[in-house]
């Protein structure tokens, strides 16, 4: 499991949004690991600890009552009007990281670990699913709207940005 800790810290802190909580994420899901590796029956090592980080990440934020910054997931109420960018927006926010960044932390959970997992983790749609436990289907609708999120708060982002700059 060992070479894929980085793997497994990195999907935990997108998740967590805090290197320390990450970090108690990683250490907890390692100890389930270790304690139910005989339940490990060969296949991906990488999405196995992957499924085990996320499961230990969603269980630890059930009991973390205090942590009131999460939100539900409805289609309705996180749907942006399609506003499209000129091509000058779009090559200066392709240029900003803290921009994509900032736009990433601000996806709600399922969309936000969906990217991760498929951009940065690079898992294939199968390796998503299996690490969600969701549909194939449903990994992909999830990666368009998270994709569709993304867009409209870098182009928010920018717009304010904009906004605020001196003539």
């Amino acid at each position: 499991m060992l070479p894929h800790l980085d793997a497994a810290y990195n999907l935990a802190r997108w998740l967590a949004r805090d290197d320390v909580d990450a970090q108690d994420v990683v250490q907890e899901a390692m100890l389930r690991a270790f304690r139910y590796f005989d339940s490990f029956h060969g296949g991906d090592a990488r999405v196995w600890l992957l499924a085990i980080v996320r499961n230990t990440f969603y269980s630890l934020r059930t009991k973390a009552a205090a942590d009131d910054a999460h939100e539900t997931f409805d289609d309705d109420v996180h749907t942006f009007a399609d506003e499209q960018p000129t091509p000058e927006a779009r090559a200066l926010l392709a240029l900003d990281v803290s921009t994509l960044q900032t736009a990433l932390e601000n996806l709600p959970h399922p969309l936000r670990e969906a990217l991760v997992l498929r951009e940065l983790e690079e898992c294939s749609y199968k390796e998503i699913a299996s690490i969600t436990g969701q549909k194939i289907g449903t990994v992909m609708s999830r990666l368009a709207r998270a994709r569709e999120r993304l867009r409209a708060e870098m182009i928010h982002h920018s717009t304010e940005a904009r906004r605020h700059d001196v003539p």
